[in-house]
């Protein structure tokens, strides 16, 4: 079952990013998932399933609805 990401939405990744920070923002949605650093605002474009088995937690933006983990 594919994980309920949308664009907007912080994810937390197992690994930080060189920059320091673990959190990006989804910016695209499909069979690649568009990712945007919040440290150093670098983009990354991974494929779905590389993404679900690398994302630890999804935080939902403001307004929709607090915090879904995996």
């Amino acid at each position: 079952m594919p994980l309920d990401v949308r664009v907007g939405d912080v994810v937390r990744m197992r690994k930080p990013h060189p920059c320091g920070s673990d959190r990006w923002r989804v910016y695209r949605v499909g069979a690649d998932i568009g990712l945007r650093c919040l440290g150093c605002d670098h983009r990354v474009m991974l494929p779905r399933r590389k993404f679900e088995r690398a994302v630890k937690a999804v935080l939902r933006e403001e307004g929709s609805g607090g915090e879904a983990s995996r």
